[in-house]
């Protein structure tokens, strides 16, 4: 049968280094003749790529509002013409950045509310989620001290705001802990890819299990309306919600990580983004 897509993101400060794990992943899994493609939020899709700039390198006056909503335009265009058609035809997408990202940034650190801006990207993606999302975790000051180039209107903003993004990845991934492996990002590229490695090896080749043979263990979709393209991807079924743990924030209205079109779960260094 026919491989099923997955879908793994990747998550994290400023210069935690994402861009280069995802080179490794990208090769760990074509090695295993996986399709891969590998994305990034924004500038995914040439729409996204006008957006970047807008966002990063646009007016100072943009109000976080609409940096929100435009950060939701590229996610909706971004899964209706790459994510879905890839996860359709069973590739591996590698996504530089994703729901995670809004939550942390302009859910928390811009006070805009993490549950309106899950609901605004669960609309935005037709509940599409991630089956793995790898947090690559770094103190804001490490990750200030390792930029080369000019920081963008992101990077400008303050050590406290960056502290409140960190804050809110981590609690994320006590929330939901199935789906977010949090990954020391100090050591080097090589320490923190064999972290990622043993992740990948547990969860894709747990013992004699293949990628392939994980697939056919999947549960069947639940059946969904008929979508009106071949690019849309229908709703994740609702799952119950996990345990918070009693010192955690209040959780955030996003569905557990059970989506359509990924994997189910099984149980001196050059620096990128």
């Amino acid at each position: 049968m026919a491989a099923r897509g997955v879908f793994i993101t990747f998550e994290g400060g400023d210069g935690s280094g994402k861009s280069t794990q995802i080179q490794s992943v990208r090769e760990w899994f074509e090695s295993r003749g996986r399709e891969v493609i590998v994305t990034r939020e924004p500038g995914g899709t040439e729409l996204g790529t006008e957006i970047r700039r807008l966002v990063q390198n646009g007016p100072e006056d943009v109000d976080a509002r609409t940096e929100a909503l435009l950060y939701a335009a590229d996610r909706a265009y971004h899964v209706a013409t790459v994510i879905a058609p890839a996860l359709e035809r069973g590739a591996v997408v590698l996504g530089d950045r994703y729901i995670d990202s809004s939550l942390a940034y302009q859910g928390a650190a811009r006070s805009l509310g993490v549950d309106e801006i899950a609901s605004l990207s669960a609309w935005a993606t037709r509940g599409l989620y991630p089956s793995l999302t790898f947090l690559l975790d770094l103190p804001p000051e490490v990750g200030a001290r390792r930029r080369t180039d000019a920081p963008d209107r992101m990077e400008r903003e303050s050590m406290d705001f960056h502290e409140r993004v960190r804050h809110e990845y981590l609690r994320l991934a006590d929330a939901e802990p199935d789906r977010i492996v949090v990954i020391d990002a100090v050591g080097t590229v090589d320490e923190v890819f064999s972290e990622i490695r043993g992740v990948l090896v547990e969860r894709f080749e747990g013992g004699s299990v293949t990628i392939d043979e994980a697939d056919d263990a999947m549960p069947a979709p639940a059946q969904e309306a008929p979508a009106s393209s071949s690019s849309e991807v229908p709703e994740a079924a609702e799952a119950p919600e996990k345990p918070r743990q009693k010192n955690a924030d209040k959780g955030s209205a996003r569905k557990p990580a059970t989506m359509v079109g990924a994997l189910g779960e099984s149980q001196g260094a050059l620096w990128d983004e």
